[in-house]
């Protein structure tokens, strides 16, 4: 007999303020994303508010007199947390929390708890523990208040109750134990990616905006070599922020030159400034990629500002002088779609569920990996006469030595002979 306890669903009541003026995204697809956001965090949306007004309250961020009408929402839909659309003061937080009598979290306290969810390794969790601290330091007094009845659910992940209770010589403290962690990894980090250009196996990174099927788009990619295991897939899954942790996996290109394909967290709209602050050393390995996937989802009716908040973020990383090759995904769904962006890159059409175009796909991988040059000697063995004759004829042979087990060789290979004649590369 199984003993099933019913899990309590955070009931959440979200609120957004419209300026009228021109943000990137406007106020209904911003609302959505946050009700996404909400739904990521495991909560339940009963109701969406927004209000029109010239400026943002001080005190308030919506003014006492919404504050108030809020409050009775809250009672007659049995609210547990209202969530607002833009970043809070402590102070806001705790005016607003005097009124309303409920836990108030803001965007961007939602998308850190998130991650906080999300993370599964040592340097994810140390990150996402960094961010929520330097959040959360300046917004103390706002937090004891609701923290001290708040109990568990969103918001409430990383630094616990007890974390941020202490007084901020003890955090700032914390931030500078975690800030020493991560130096340690991201040097480990360093001599891992140190290994993989001395291997000099070129990289694809896979970038854009959170749910646009790049996990989807990797696991896809790597089924197309012979070589396939499944344990190499990683997770993919109809939410925003699946995936959290970069991942790095070996695939084939149809020339038979071996590539790594790197999937990376997923970008948002407002994503907090922290966050990408903590997260730069994860993001960084965008920038040794020798080429990126921009993956777009034809699907969603906010295409334009997802295009141009990863195109933003990819300028913040100085990754834009780089190939990039545009994918536009889920076209099995949807392929009547109005761009509004002008896209200069190379672009192709797939749909990384079925398959279709994906061959189309690793081509266009294969045309736009700048080309590497190495200078090898090469020991060919005496009855491999074949591969002198394409050396020779192929590459700048700069000397020719006849040793015992063969016939040693100085030359440059693009990187396409390197892979394919790696096994006789002489190492010294």
């Amino acid at each position: 007999m199984y003993n099933i306890q019913e899990k309590k669903e955070e009931r959440v009541l979200i609120v957004g303020v419209d300026t009228n003026k021109k943000y990137e995204i406007n106020i209904e697809s911003s609302m959505k994303e946050l009700a996404e956001l909400v739904k990521a965090a495991e909560g339940v949306v009963e109701a969406s508010i927004i209000q029109n007004r010239e400026s943002i309250d001080s005190a308030y961020y919506i003014g006492t007199g919404k504050a108030q009408e809020i409050a009775i929402y809250c009672e007659e839909l049995n609210i547990d947390t209202v969530v607002f659309n833009n970043e809070l003061t402590g102070a806001q937080i705790r005016n607003l929390e005097e009124i309303i009598n409920r836990k108030i979290i803001d965007r961007t306290s939602l998308i850190l708890d998130i991650f906080a969810k999300r993370a599964t390794s040592k340097e994810g969790k140390l990150q996402v523990e960094l961010a929520q601290l330097k959040y959360r330091l300046p917004r103390l007094i706002g937090y004891r208040n609701y923290l001290s009845r708040a109990g568990a659910g969103i918001g409430t992940r990383g630094p616990g109750e007890q974390k941020l209770e202490i007084d901020r010589r003890h955090i700032l403290s914390r931030i500078n134990d975690i800030e020493r962690q991560l130096k340690e990894l991201t040097n480990v980090r360093k001599i891992k990616r140190k290994k993989r250009e001395n291997s000099n196996i070129p990289i694809v990174a896979l970038v854009g905006y959170t749910n646009a099927g790049k996990s989807t788009l990797l696991n896809s990619i790597i089924r197309e070599d012979n070589e396939y295991h499944e344990d190499k897939e990683v997770f993919a899954y109809d939410m925003l922020f699946a995936t959290l942790e970069t991942t790095l996996r070996k695939s084939m290109l149809p020339n038979g030159q071996d590539f790594l394909i790197t999937d990376t967290v997923g970008f948002v709209s407002k994503l907090p400034t922290r966050l990408v602050e903590a997260f730069k050393g994860t993001l960084e390995e965008v920038k040794y990629a020798d080429l990126l996937l921009h993956v777009i989802d034809v699907t969603n009716e906010d295409i334009n500002i997802q295009v141009k908040t990863t195109m933003s973020i990819l300028k913040d990383l100085d990754v834009l002088d780089k190939p990039i090759i545009t994918v536009f995904n889920k076209v099995d769904i949807d392929n009547n779609y109005s761009l509004e962006y002008d896209i200069k890159e190379p672009k192709v059409f797939i749909s990384a569920k079925t398959g279709h175009n994906l061959d189309r796909l690793l081509k266009m991988i294969q045309e736009n990996l700048p080309n590497k040059y190495y200078k090898v000697d090469i020991l060919v063995p005496y009855d491999k006469g074949e591969l002198m004759s394409y050396l020779f004829d192929n590459t700048k042979v700069e000397k020719c030595e006849y040793v015992e087990k063969g016939t040693l060789v100085t030359t440059t290979l693009d990187s396409i002979d390197f892979n394919r004649y790696n096994e006789y590369v002489f190492k010294k």
